[in-house]
């Protein structure tokens, strides 16, 4: 008989398969904990639960959780993992540890089928969705000591395109029967897929990151296919028009490529997008994949996008790049992976 991975349940549900053995929700309780809060992945050898309980488990459940399969660390202490479902699927995932905070970057998908040209997963191709265990286990099973902090759903695959097991990790990472991370510190990436993205936001507390690219239709549309069926100035008249919650936040992410999207007439663009919206934009650093002879913004450009964004009355800031040695930078990640 096939056992139940528990990994991407929630407590309700995992009460629901142990309560026909005469457990109690306190029993799910205690397996969540073991699960979601102290990473252990053989609950029958676990001296915190009943042997009873146990023996029922072992015939029944496993946790689902599984380590990654390799792992290689940059020059800034940005580490990237490769983990291998059961059925061969493969993604990364990201840890990048600061001084104050501990984030990881969390992928969604066996690759991608958005197409975004500057982006490595677009090209390993799309094998199939994660599930919201296969998320979650992304954060728990790093085999490090440190604290998690953050999340952000910007790693393979776009978070969207597989809404439903989206929503549920997010609920998992926030519960306090879960991981327990506040919701104010995890935030999904997406192109915009629009009915998706209302359906997100209506059902989610956490934050929302919109890839923007360029603030002229035509000019995403070449770069970012989604922009056809989802125009981006449409998710932000979305993001505009939802009052936020205390703490939670709307954001842009602006990849600067050099004499391609950070002349005077984007910029003049891009204020006029999102001036008056309380919409956040992140400018990042361009990382050029293979036959791309694109190279990112130089610093003080970067820094003239924040100043007039700042002094136009948007939130900007400019986010450094972290391990692009190892290709676990944004729009690297998939570039080392063989096609299953």
């Amino acid at each position: 008989m096939d056992k139940t991975s528990l990994c991407g349940f929630t407590v309700e549900e995992i009460f629901g398969i142990i309560q026909p053995g005469g457990f109690t929700r306190s029993h799910a309780l205690k397996i969540s904990h073991l699960i979601y809060k102290k990473g252990i992945r053989d609950l029958c050898s676990s001296s915190g639960l009943p042997r009873k309980l146990r023996d029922f488990l072992s015939q029944t459940s496993e946790t689902g959780l599984y380590p990654p399969v390799s792992s290689v660390s940059s020059s800034d202490g940005t580490t990237k993992y490769i983990f291998r479902t059961p059925d061969t699927r493969q993604f990364e995932t990201v840890l990048i540890p600061d001084k104050k905070r501990n984030t990881v970057c969390v992928s969604t998908q066996s690759g991608c089928r958005m197409g975004c040209s500057y982006c490595m997963t677009a090209r390993y191709g799309y094998h199939g969705d994660l599930s919201a265990g296969e998320i979650v286990n992304q954060v728990i099973s790093l085999n490090t000591e440190v604290n998690v902090t953050h999340v952000v759903f910007m790693g393979m695959g776009e978070p969207m395109d597989n809404l439903d097991n989206v929503l549920k990790a997010c609920e998992i990472l926030t519960s306090e029967w879960g991981v327990a991370i506040a919701r104010r510190n995890i935030t999904v990436s997406t192109v915009g897929i629009t009915d998706a993205v209302v359906e997100f936001i209506n059902r989610s507390d956490c934050n929302l990151t919109l890839s923007l690219y360029s603030p002229f239709p035509e000019e995403r549309e070449k770069v970012i296919p989604a922009e056809k069926a989802f125009p981006a100035r449409k998710t932000i008249a979305i993001m505009k028009d939802h009052p936020l919650q205390k703490k939670r936040r709307f954001s842009v992410a602006y990849i600067m490529i050099k004499g391609i999207n950070d002349t005077d007439r984007h910029l003049t663009e891009l204020i006029d997008l999102i001036k008056g919206s309380g919409i956040r934009v992140n400018l990042l650093p361009y990382h050029p994949v293979p036959g791309d002879n694109n190279i990112s913004s130089p610093d003080d450009r970067m820094m003239y996008f924040k100043h007039n964004l700042i002094i136009s009355g948007i939130s900007a800031s400019v986010r450094r790049s972290r391990g692009a040695d190892i290709n676990a930078a944004c729009g690297l990640l998939a570039a080392g992976l063989r096609k299953v």
